[in-house]
């Protein structure tokens, strides 16, 4: 089944002054290519979202993005070390004389007082949200790529018929280029032997024969249709799948000259060029 690469959910956990919202979305990219933006997110937790998401997700372009709110809990601390320092220097020098320092005269000195901002959201509530949207998230992956395998499908209908049709309508086409060519041939050669003639018609159906685009259109098809059944399709493959295929209908209409075969061919090169468009999006 295809997987889309684009892709996109939330989750947000609420317990009383904590607010934890996270929402991840994903775009085309030829790699995997993952950002997370958030300031308050501890470093653990990111290696967490990080592994979590490359176990599950091949390619594309994953933005993570988190908002937490919380009260803060400051501490303070007094650096005995500094203090110790500033007294001594303070007892040593006559300018001060012998006043005894207070808070007031020490609260402003750097690496005195240490301030301290712990965080109160507990790293469980953070990752419990981003697996909820991360669930959802590959959810909405499915959803698309299912999408996408339906359009597949159908487009894949219509090129295995007109390609049917063009083979089923291939032995009148011959028999008729046949008889136009020889036809041609002795208006423009004069004392032409048979077999001259005969060698000389059998280069041009030769040039003209569709025989084997159509046996590589087919098995192309077949090829894409493995794939697209597969448990786990792989949009690199498929892309290569359907390169190989505008190759073949790009040849075919070129080769065909009845107009409504060539037609045919034509909007069977369309719709795998469409095919391609689609596969963009696949991982």
């Amino acid at each position: 089944m295809i997987t889309s690469m684009t892709g996109f959910a939330s989750s947000e956990f609420i317990n009383g002054d904590i607010n934890i919202y996270c929402e991840i979305k994903s775009i085309n990219h030829r790699f995997l290519d993952v950002t997370i933006k958030s300031h308050d997110l501890p470093s653990d937790v990111d290696i967490f979202i990080r592994d979590t998401l490359s176990r599950k997700v091949k390619r594309g372009s994953v933005d993570v993005r988190f908002r937490i709110t919380q009260p803060q809990k400051t501490s303070y601390k007094i650096n005995k070390e500094s203090l110790e320092n500033l007294l001594d220097l303070v007892a040593s020098h006559d300018g001060f004389g012998s006043q005894e320092l207070s808070f007031r005269d020490i609260k402003d000195v750097p690496g005195i007082i240490n301030t301290v901002h712990k965080s109160v959201v507990n790293k469980k509530n953070i990752k419990d949200t981003f697996k909820k949207a991360f669930s959802d998230f590959l959810v909405s992956k499915d959803e698309e790529g299912s999408k996408i395998h339906k359009v597949f499908i159908t487009k894949i209908k219509k090129i295995n018929n007109n390609n049917h049709s063009i083979l089923v309508n291939s032995k009148s086409t011959i028999e008729k280029r046949n008889i136009k060519f020889r036809k041609k041939i002795k208006e423009q050669i004069s004392n032409l032997d048979k077999d001259r003639l005969e060698q000389e018609v059998s280069l041009l159906l030769l040039k003209h024969d569709v025989a084997e685009e159509q046996e590589r259109i087919a098995f192309h098809l077949s090829s894409l249709e493995k794939e697209l059944k597969a448990k786990v399709s792989k949009g690199k493959k498929i892309d290569f799948i359907l390169q190989e295929l505008f190759r073949e209908t790009s040849t075919l209409s070129v080769k065909l000259d009845d107009p409504r075969e060539k037609s045919k061919a034509l909007n069977m090169k369309l719709l795998v060029e469409e095919m391609r468009e689609q596969a963009q999006n696949a991982e």
